[in-house]
């Protein structure tokens, strides 16, 4: 899809593939960094940095006034795993991959950057290249800068396996979950198991707590709010022909409605304090709250969806009115400046079945086109329209 020149796409392609080469785990994105700054550099655009420690704010300012102030955001961290994919432009770091496509987001947002500089008319574009989205939090580092406090309005993309190139998913209102986090901590009484009635065994309890665990989202919650508890770690005991003194439980709560967050949370501390009572063991439950869902507001995904149909026709549009169960932590921003994030198609032939978050995930590289010419388009109608208000 010819949405930005061969040359701009070139060097897009070519800027993923250092940084895929070179993947950083959040709030360590110290040679993505420099990657972004030297491209900034290069285009002229001034920049603030070492924000949350490595994050990069752009701004483009155009010949008039500086407002109305538009957000453009990208993150930039990979994820600890091995990568297997076989690519020649694959990690040179044991360990670290770029699994979700955060290398192609922040080639798109400098290509967009280029786009802009060149096309700018009104207002200004705030371009956020941002740490630590996998779990750190980053967005909350970028807007405790108050770098943003001026903006008006702010938007992102986020590369989608499940969808062809040239696709988007333009949602408002919910579109991820939230994402908590638990820990159960079992203490009962260790012994020899030719005498477990003196002792009180920690992995039954443990294991009687996964069980009613799962009873809460299929009996305790109305089937018309996804809804997702799961123990994803367990662990107890030191030697087979020992009673376990205690036993240790870590999982996650995805919800999409405050209120069923708030009842899964209540319900899991129930039934965990439960289950330690009835064999006499002392439990205690710990909940981490996550990333809250992200909303997108109404008027910018309207903002979105015209960006889309203006580069791409009707057609590009997906109708879905599915939420995500997956975290992000866009949700931040969404807190306290209007936006609206955006899924762009990048299936890959011979890898439509290969989630993110896997050792073998790619994307189809032409997407990284759509997603500037996207991001460089909501920008500017972005701007046109707070510059009405």
């Amino acid at each position: 899809m010819n949405i930005v020149s061969k040359k701009l796409f070139d060097h897009m392609v070519y800027l993923r593939r250092q940084i895929h080469k070179y993947p950083e785990l959040g709030y360590r994105e110290v040679k993505t960094a420099a990657i972004i700054k030297e491209e900034l550099n290069k285009l002229g655009i001034e920049q603030t940095t070492g924000i949350g420690g490595t994050g990069v704010i752009g701004e483009i300012c155009s010949s008039h006034d500086r407002e109305p102030i538009v957000a453009l955001r990208a993150d930039m961290d990979a994820i600890a795993i091995h990568e297997e994919t076989g690519l020649e432009f694959a990690s040179q770091v044991d360990g670290v991959m770029h699994a979700c496509g955060h290398d192609g987001h922040v080639a798109m947002l400098l290509g967009a950057a280029s786009l802009l500089k060149e096309s700018l008319k009104t207002g200004s574009v705030l371009l956020v290249f941002q740490p630590a989205e996998e779990g750190g939090g980053g967005a909350k580092k970028i807007m405790d800068s108050n770098l943003l406090e001026k903006a008006g309005a702010i938007f992102a993309c986020h590369l989608d396996r499940h969808y062809a190139v040239g696709k988007a998913v333009v949602q408002e209102g919910p579109i991820s979950a939230f994402t908590d986090r638990f820990d159960i901590t079992v203490k009962g009484k260790g012994g020899h198991v030719a005498q477990p009635h003196d002792t009180v065994d920690a992995i039954v309890v443990a294991s009687l707590i996964i069980m009613a665990l799962q009873t809460i989202v299929s009996r305790e919650i109305d089937p018309l709010h996804p809804s997702i508890v799961s123990v994803g770690k367990i662990e107890g005991g030191s030697v087979p022909n020992a009673v376990a003194a205690s036993a240790r439980l870590s999982g996650t709560i995805r919800t999409t409605e405050k209120h069923v967050r708030e009842q899964i949370k209540s319900g899991v501390r129930r039934i965990a304090v439960a289950a330690g009572s009835l064999h006499n063991a002392e439990v205690t439950v710990e909940i981490i709250e996550g990333y809250p869902s992200v909303i997108n507001t109404i008027e910018e995904s309207k903002v979105a969806r015209k960006a889309v149909i203006n580069l791409f026709g009707d057609q590009a549009l997906v109708d879905t009115k599915f939420v995500s169960m997956g975290g992000e932590d866009f949700s931040y921003y969404l807190e306290k400046i209007p936006g609206c994030l955006v899924r762009i198609g990048a299936q890959k032939k011979g890898f439509e079945n290969v989630p993110a978050h896997s050792s073998l995930f790619d994307f189809d590289e032409n997407a990284m086109g759509v997603g500037a010419g996207f991001l460089s388009e909501v920008a500017k109608l972005a701007i046109e329209r707070l510059s009405k208000k």
